[in-house]
């Protein structure tokens, strides 16, 4: 919104967005302490981080119901 008109977020967008990164950090560091095996904590951590990718693409464009849209 700052170097064009294209962006048009609401405060709910910035709310969304906030507690999403802040939900994903808490996420991982709870797995991050509380897994003890070393290849378990990266797996779960790399899960967490291709569902926060795939949530936050979803809210960006939308990429489900695009998909789906002509069914």
């Amino acid at each position: 919104m700052q170097f064009t008109e294209e962006v048009n977020w609401s405060v709910f967008d910035f709310i969304i967005g906030g507690a999403l990164l802040f939900l994903v950090g808490l996420a991982l560091n709870v797995a991050w302490i509380t897994i003890q095996k070393k290849e378990h904590r990266i797996i779960l951590c790399l899960v967490i981080l291709f569902l926060f990718v795939l949530i936050w693409a979803e809210l960006a464009v939308g990429i489900f119901n695009s998909r789906f849209a002509g069914s």
